[in-house]
């Protein structure tokens, strides 16, 4: 594909300027909506109006687990799918002469955990500065405002793709990924897959894969006048715990193994995020219920971990008089997530370090290692797409006063606007 000569670059990082205010607005406006697990179906209403609105044909519909449970990369869930609902824009070229490209981001956002730690309500998006504060503000709504705003960047500067493109608003990205693998089970398909993540301006080389999993352990209620004589299972919990962490420092000995990982401090990372147990306050706990989510490398045998996860929850288990009769147990649910390394595409990380380049002033695109999981590996591992996760800068993901960083937003819209128009091609309107 012939590079984009210099008048029709200036001409979209202009066209992106003059929209930057609309895609500050666009992402408020998404901030507003609650998209958590389960209730992310009034906000992909919103995306398919949007969609609609710059002139997509527009797909919608709800993910049937039993469409993908048999495909690889599914993971599996206990929770109802009633309102999940995918959203996919089309956007197809008249006379295809270019490559196609699939522009992937996810709507549903982490709980906000104690709304009176946040410095405003996290739905209720608030500008201080450079900053757009609120949940789901880095990640990953204003990624998704940036898909929008190159359409409208392009209409500004009179151009359309000369090749098929395809925008995805999909759930689940936070606890499955089943909304992407939705979107490759539905037949969607391009040259290359481009997914506006908070990187901070670069580009993830490798991430981690996840595994999720509840370990269910046992109790002996008694009145806690004779505590003695039961057995604690939340207090029984915290040695699991432990054991649970020496599988994480193990696997973090073995990182110079892996290519990409070895220069990371601590690149495996071990979470218990939830627990729960008990009836009573005098009564001695019956039962407790911890949920973990704990990294693993890419190529690592997703079979085998769990096998050492279990083994090490039976072996700690030994040690306690009454867990040793009563076994705790281990169930896998949700992320079941293999690690992915960027490889096969060269051309279109190539054509992405140009676009990069041309918007932050000739600086160089940074890849990095990431210690999380993004939806990329559904198109590099599943579907022979190279997917390239590439976006602004963004602070307390997942924590109290998320915000992202509009001056980054601003340049990444337009180096994303610049890699669309040299992969897919242009045509005058």
């Amino acid at each position: 594909m012939p590079r984009l000569d210099a008048e029709v670059r200036l001409s979209l990082m202009r066209a992106v300027d003059s929209v930057v205010d609309d895609v500050i607005d666009l992402t408020a406006e998404l901030v507003k909506f609650p998209s958590t697990r389960g209730a992310e179906h009034t906000a992909q209403d919103f995306m398919a109006a949007e969609m609609r609105r710059r002139g997509l044909s527009v797909d919608r519909w709800r993910i049937d687990i039993d469409e993908i449970r048999h495909l690889p990369g599914f993971s599996p869930v206990h929770v109802s799918y009633e309102n999940a609902i995918n959203v996919v824009g089309s956007l197809r070229a008249e006379r295809p002469n270019g490559r196609s490209l699939i522009m992937n981001g996810h709507i549903d956002v982490v709980p906000t955990g104690p709304v009176d730690m946040w410095t405003s309500p996290p739905f209720q998006p608030r500008r201080d500065g450079k900053w757009l504060y609120g949940r789901g503000s880095g990640d990953m709504k204003a990624g998704l405002a940036a898909m929008l705003g190159v359409l409208d960047a392009f209409q500004k500067a009179g151009y359309r793709p000369a090749a098929d493109l395809h925008l995805q608003s999909v759930i689940e990205e936070e606890c499955t990924g089943n909304g992407a693998l939705a979107c490759v089970a539905r037949g969607y398909r391009a040259d290359a897959a481009l997914i506006p993540e908070p990187v901070s301006d670069g580009f993830i080389r490798a991430q981690v894969g996840v595994l999720w999993f509840q370990v269910h352990v046992r109790g002996l209620p008694v009145h806690v006048s004779r505590a003695g004589t039961g057995a604690n299972a939340i207090e029984a919990s915290f040695s699991l715990m432990q054991a649970l962490h020496k599988v994480e420092e193990r696997w973090n000995a073995d990182k110079h193994q892996h290519e990409h990982f070895g220069h990371l401090d601590h690149p495996i990372n071990l979470s218990v995020g939830k627990i729960q147990g008990g009836d009573w306050a005098s009564s001695v706990p019956a039962w407790c219920v911890f949920d973990v989510r704990v990294a693993i490398y890419p190529g690592q045998d997703i079979q085998q971990a769990k096998q050492e996860i279990e083994q090490a929850i039976r072996d700690a288990a030994r040690d306690n008089r009454f867990l040793a009769n009563n076994p705790p147990e281990v169930v896998f649910h949700g992320f079941e997530a293999e690690g992915y390394v960027l490889t096969g595409g060269e051309e279109a990380e190539a054509t992405l370090a140009g676009a990069h380049a041309a918007a932050f002033d000739g600086a160089a695109l940074k890849g990095i290692t990431s210690t999380g999981t993004t939806d990329a590996r559904f198109f590099g591992l599943y579907a022979g797409i190279p997917g390239l996760v590439y976006g602004p800068k963004a602070e307390s993901v997942h924590g109290f006063d998320e915000r992202v960083d509009l001056e980054s937003l601003r340049r990444t819209t337009q180096a994303m606007a610049l890699f669309t128009a040299e992969w897919c091609g242009l045509e005058r309107l």
